[in-house]
């Protein structure tokens, strides 16, 4: 997708009424409570979105909502898209690109993940810190569009070390556990085997997932800084691995996003 397809879905939502947000948050696998927070001025289904994807996913609601939210105009998108649906990468960030082109200043990254570290327990909040990229592409791949950014964008400090701040204090003022490591990606959508685990640990992660990664260096292409947290649904020990379902993974998602959404209000409030 080039920069004429961005320029023009910005132009439509422009159209709509969205105009100058000032962050934009992306909700992951059953991560949708934030949005009940809302002040909501405006909801458009994807489908109703000139060249957005459409999400594939049973637990996104593909939703794009603009309102306010913390004394904030934000933006945030109600489900993502992901590399294992059969998109491609610029798809799967396109939405990044054309919030940047409205003016949203900061992005706020959720997703559901799996527990590397086995000192973390499911149900817990982690922010990331660093990240792995194991996806075998990535969205900067092809010609460079010099208006979004550099052609060798640095990755020194993928997430914003003054939001991660900001994460830490409002933990800490709230009395929620936010652990903090490394995220790192698999293709899915199947899940890892105990052997993959094994590899994922040594390779340095503590956590794994199937996103993030990709919306990440597409804001740090663009020199948006960015934070992201993930809600660690399960505990991937691969000596003692059980069979994990889906529902039991959205399960424990839906009973920790009250803590993300805690501290996510709570960074808004503070940017």
């Amino acid at each position: 997708m080039n920069i004429k397809q961005i320029s023009n879905t910005a132009a439509f939502l422009k159209e709509k009424g969205i105009v100058s947000p000032d962050l934009g948050i992306v909700l992951g696998t059953g991560l949708g409570n934030l949005a009940t927070k809302i002040e909501v001025d405006l909801t458009l289904d994807y489908e109703e979105i000139p060249n957005f994807p459409v999400s594939t996913v049973e637990q996104h609601k593909g939703k794009l909502i603009y309102g306010t939210l913390g004394g904030k105009q934000v933006l945030a998108m109600q489900g993502r898209f992901h590399f294992y649906e059969g998109y491609t990468m610029e798809e799967t960030v396109f939405p990044i690109r054309v919030m940047k082109l409205l003016g949203i200043k900061n992005l706020l990254i959720s997703n559901a993940s799996g527990a590397i570290n086995l000192d973390f327990k499911k149900g817990d909040l982690m922010l990331i810190t660093d990240h792995v990229n194991l996806f075998p592409s990535n969205p900067l791949m092809g010609q460079n569009e010099n208006s979004l950014g550099t052609r060798f964008p640095d990755m020194s400090e993928p997430y914003s070390s003054t939001l991660n701040e900001k994460l830490i204090a409002v933990a800490e003022e709230k009395n929620l556990t936010l652990r903090e490591g490394v995220y790192i990606t698999a293709q899915g959508p199947m899940l890892e085997t105990p052997a993959e685990y094994r590899m994922l640990k040594v390779l340095g992660a503590d956590a794994v997932g199937m996103s993030t990664v990709p919306e990440v260096i597409a804001a740090n292409h663009m020199g948006l800084p960015c934070c992201a947290v993930s809600v660690l649904t399960d505990e991937c020990d691969p000596e003692n691995l059980k069979p994990v379902d889906i529902s039991e993974i959205i399960a424990v998602a839906g009973k920790s996003e009250l803590k993300l959404t805690e501290l996510f209000v709570g960074l808004i409030e503070r940017i």
